[in-house]
This record gives structure tokens, sequence and C-alpha cells, in this order.
């Protein structure tokens, strides 16, 4: 059977995406200088830098986490997993497994403040690539996907270069270093100034979120 050029193309050139997100969080997260305190929990640390993708700006958080790369990073972007634990989804889908590390996910949110802030969707690419040291990191960003076009019911949002960067902690046997990089445009009218000033809540609840999901689980 003959593959159709078409799906060889897109193939291709999501490869070259993942390819390129996976360079640009490994940057990130090498990148130590310009980053602005945002908030600090007892257990979470939230900085911010103006991002080179957009108007808005990158976000950076980083906690630790009592488990192992291995299971963490599985944890946080499957399915069977994160529908468990993370608060802030009403639904999360694979839409297309186009090898063992890379798929196509489709992610709603709930809609907040009695219906004020509409849901919102997200169609993401997402590389799984590991690093020497026993680094694991998730590499996302929006795609257009025909399978997937936007819906009425929510406001289609968009992910620039987006992941987790998950290393074990050898003077801390059995947990892990996870830093989060995120930088969405949740579109439709909402002003810019009440997106910038939830992202670090939502950061520090996303990781703290997955450390209670991770021990009540057992995983």
């Amino acid at each position: 059977m003959t593959i159709p050029v078409t799906i060889i193309d897109s193939f291709k050139q999501f490869s070259l995406i993942a390819e390129n997100v996976s360079h640009k969080i490994w940057s990130y997260n090498q990148d130590s200088s310009g980053w602005n305190l945002a908030k600090g929990s007892r257990n979470v640390t939230v900085c911010w830098k103006p991002s080179t993708e957009f108007g808005g700006n990158l976000y950076r958080g980083e906690g630790i986490i009592e488990d192992i790369p291995e299971k963490i990073i599985p944890f946080m972007y499957l399915p069977e997993y994160r529908m468990k634990w993370d608060k802030a989804l009403k639904s999360y889908s694979i839409l297309e497994r186009l090898d063992e590390d890379t798929v196509i996910c489709h992610t709603v949110t709930h809609s907040y403040g009695m219906g004020l802030i509409s849901s919102r969707d997200f169609v993401d690419l997402v590389k799984i690539k590991k690093y020497e040291g026993g680094i694991i990191t998730t590499n996302s960003r929006s795609i257009d996907y025909q399978a997937c076009l936007p819906s009425p019911s929510c406001v289609r949002g968009y992910n620039n270069p987006c992941g987790y960067v998950c290393s074990s902690l050898p003077q801390s046997p059995g947990h892990s270093r996870l830093t989060i990089f995120i930088q969405p445009d949740l579109g439709g009218m909402l002003p810019r100034s009440l997106v910038e000033s939830a992202l670090p809540n939502n950061i520090i609840n996303l990781i703290n979120d997955a450390q209670a999901g991770l021990k009540s689980a057992g995983y």
C-alpha cells in the first residue's frame, strides 16, 4: 500500500516543528538571565520574562516532585493519568500518534467566573525528548489540524512553545526537579493584564496538583 504524499509531507512538517520546539525549550532551560520573580510558594517558584514569540510573557515555574522523571512525565501528559488530577481540564485526548514519542493532543479547559471567562481549547503537537543525565522533556506548540477545527463551544487558544523539563536530584533520591515553561495566547477579548496576573497561580496549582495526583494514585 502506497502512503499518500500529503501524509508524508504532513509528518515531515510536524517532525520539523517538534524539533524546533524541542530546541527552544532546551534553550529556555539553559537561559539564566533576565528572569523576574512573579510569585513564590512553599514548593514552587514562578518567574517571567518578555516572550520573543508574541506580545505576552514567557513563564518558568520550578518545583520539586517526589518521584522520578520516568514516572512524572507520562503522568503529566498521557490522558489516562492527567484527567484524573488536572482540575483545570474539562477534557484531554490524543488525536493522533505520529510515532512513539510524538502525539497531537486536544485540550479543553473549564470556563471560569460563572461563565464570564469562556472555555478554551488547544490543539498541540507534543514531543517527548530525553537528554543525558536522565533528563526527560515534553515539547509542545499549537498547530493547525484539519481533523479538529475550532468549535463555537470554545475559544481556540494558541500555545507558543511550551513544555516540561524533568531531572532527577542525585542529592535527594526519589525526587526530581520539574520546570515548566508556558507562554499561551488565550484568544478572545480577555485583557492581557488579567491573563498575566492569573498565569503564575495556574503554574503553582499545576505543579502542586501533579504532586498530589502522583501520591494519591500510587503511580
